[in-house]
């Protein structure tokens, strides 16, 4: 059956049980039941994936999209997603495919073959497993990621980061970029609206950032579930003392969407407020997003404060770096890997090489 495949990580318990050991919810499951992020079964005492090669949703964006403003900026990213997700996020704006069980009847089937196939033919550089949780993805996006590495394609997540160390640790190696979604700074809020611990979110990223992949994070501001000030300033602080001064910080707007559409957008004043606390505390690469026209889309040199990088929502309409990624006004170096650009007409264009 086309998306069935013997999952990863379980254990079998007594009486055809199993355990589902890829996040760390842990789902004990009898024969015949669903997973509580609705693409593994029970299926006579073994566990099977039932999204494997079923993708809800492919196409080309810009990087700046993920939100990724220091990894390959202006790049294009072949982007993909299936259903589910290990998370109830109850603002959740692709909650159709995030909250929905594999359907290949506006669906389609790629194994991973056919997959780098299309990548290599679109020429992008890069492959991001977005728009729902990849982690639930686990066995196609690992299996992806080793073929694309091999054919010199990067691979992004755009995760959650709700995952447990073993197969965080067996995915590591062939992940090149990651942005984490940080939904707040409070298990509360995690226990009331996500259903998902996060310590072990916080674990998932140091270790990430420790091995190397390259590490952004996005804090949605929700009013009136995480947009405290005092909780707010305990997450910059841990970005702080864990990823460093120079790992990019993206303040997003939250819109109404699925459960929450009695909820206001977020004020502009609170993205500010909060923007500013971010800087204060001494985060290097603070970012304000669904804002487009704001002055914190824009990458500031931390010696100078000279825009370096200037934005309109995903698009750089201004490059002030030299070839080596160095501020052009102070010749201060600035935490961005990778670029190719080529200057055309006053817009700036990603060359593939």
């Amino acid at each position: 059956m086309l998306g069935r495949r013997k999952a990863l990580f379980y254990e079998k318990l007594p009486d055809k049980k199993v355990k589902c050991k890829l996040c760390p919810r842990n789902c004990i499951l009898s024969p015949g039941q669903l997973s509580f992020c609705k693409v593994r079964k029970n299926i006579d005492g073994e566990l099977y994936t039932l999204n494997y090669g079923i993708i809800s949703a492919l196409g080309i964006d810009p990087i700046e999209k993920k939100p990724l403003f220091h990894f390959y900026p202006g790049s294009p990213i072949f982007s993909i997603s299936t259903f589910g997700c290990n998370f109830k996020c109850p603002w959740c704006q692709n909650w159709e495919i995030s909250q929905s069980e594999p359907n290949l009847s506006y669906a389609s089937y790629y194994p991973p073959e056919d997959l780098i196939k299309l990548v290599k033919k679109y020429r992008s550089p890069s492959i991001a497993y977005t728009y729902n949780e990849p982690i639930i993805w686990y066995e196609y996006v690992l299996e992806t990621s080793k073929l694309a590495k091999k054919e010199g394609i990067m691979n992004v997540l755009v995760t959650n980061g709700h995952i447990c160390m073993e197969p965080l640790e067996e995915l590591i190696p062939y992940i090149d970029a990651v942005n984490v979604d940080i939904k707040a700074f409070s298990q509360d809020v995690y226990s009331k609206y996500i259903k998902g611990y996060l310590e072990a979110v916080l674990e998932a990223i140091e270790e990430m950032k420790k091995k190397g992949v390259h590490v952004e994070t996005t804090y949605l501001v929700i009013p009136g579930v995480n947009d405290r000030e005092e909780e707010f300033r305990k997450m910059v602080r841990w970005h702080l003392d864990r990823l460093g001064d120079d790992t990019p910080l993206h303040i997003s707007r939250f819109f109404p969407h699925y459960k929450f559409l009695d909820t206001s957008p977020t004020p502009t004043e609170t993205l500010e407020r909060l923007w500013k606390v971010a800087q204060e505390e001494g985060v290097k690469y603070v970012y304000v997003g669904n804002l487009p026209g704001h002055r914190g889309e824009n990458t500031y040199c931390p010696s100078c404060q000279r825009a370096v990088i200037k934005r309109i929502g995903f698009a750089i309409t201004e490059w002030n770096l030299s070839e080596d990624n160095r501020c052009k006004f102070c010749g201060a170096e600035i935490n961005i890997r990778g670029r190719k650009w080529k200057e055309v007409g006053g817009h700036y264009w990603w060359l593939f090489i």
